[in-house]
C-alpha cells in the first residue's frame, strides 16, 4: 500500500535561484515552517537530519538519505521508519523552468509500507498543509531574498 502527496507552486525566479535556496539546508530554520531545522548536504548518498513540523502536529526528527541531487532540477531523498517496509517515505522536489523565465516547483512524497494506509488521513491533515506552507515560504524567500523576513517583521512594529 502507498499514499502519495503532491503540491506545486510557481515562483518568479529562475531554476538556479530556487535550487540555491532549496539546497541551502542549514538556512531552513530561517524561513521554512515545515522543515524547521536541517543538517547535511544535498549530495547523493549523504544522510540528512531533518526536524519536521506537520501542521498542527508534533515535531519529529528524521534521517533520510539523498538519492538524487541534480542541480537546478531535482532533489530526492528516502527516509525510513525502522526497517524497510514498515514506513518508507520518498520525498522529491522537481524544478521545471517555465517559458516566462520563472520556475514551477513540484514537491511530492510517496509513503509506502504496512503503516502507510493507517497514516493516510494524518498525512492529508498535517503533512500536506505543511508542504503548501513550505512552498509559499520558499516562494517568498526566493522572490524577496533572505532579508524579506526581517523586512516583514520591521513593518509590523508600532
Amino acid at each position: 500500500m502507498s499514499k502519495q502527496l503532491a503540491t506545486e507552486i510557481d515562483i518568479d525566479a529562475g531554476p538556479a535561484e530556487v535550487w540555491a535556496v532549496l539546497t541551502d539546508l542549514t538556512a531552513y530554520d530561517e524561513w521554512n515552517p515545515f522543515i524547521v531545522h536541517a543538517d547535511g548536504t544535498a549530495r547523493i548518498g549523504d544522510r540528512l537530519t531533518l526536524r519536521m513540523r506537520p501542521a498542527g502536529g508534533r515535531t519529529g526528527t528524521f534521517r533520510p538519505t539523498v538519492l538524487e541531487s541534480s542541480a537546478g532540477s531535482r532533489l530526492r531523498w528516502l527516509g525510513r521508519l525502522g526497517i524497510p517496509g514498515v514506513l518508507d517515505a520518498e520525498h522529491t522536489f522537481t524544478i521545471d523552468a517555465r517559458p516566462d523565465g520563472g520556475t514551477r516547483l513540484h514537491q511530492d512524497e510517496e509513503f509506502r509500507g504496512v503503516l502507510a494506509p493507517f497514516l493516510a488521513r494524518s498525512l492529508d491533515r498535517g503533512t500536506l498543509p505543511a508542504f503548501h506552507a513550505m512552498n509559499q515560504a520558499l516562494k517568498q524567500r526566493v522572490e524577496h531574498g533572505a532579508s524579506s523576513r526581517t523586512d516583514d517583521a520591521s513593518t509590523q512594529l508600532p
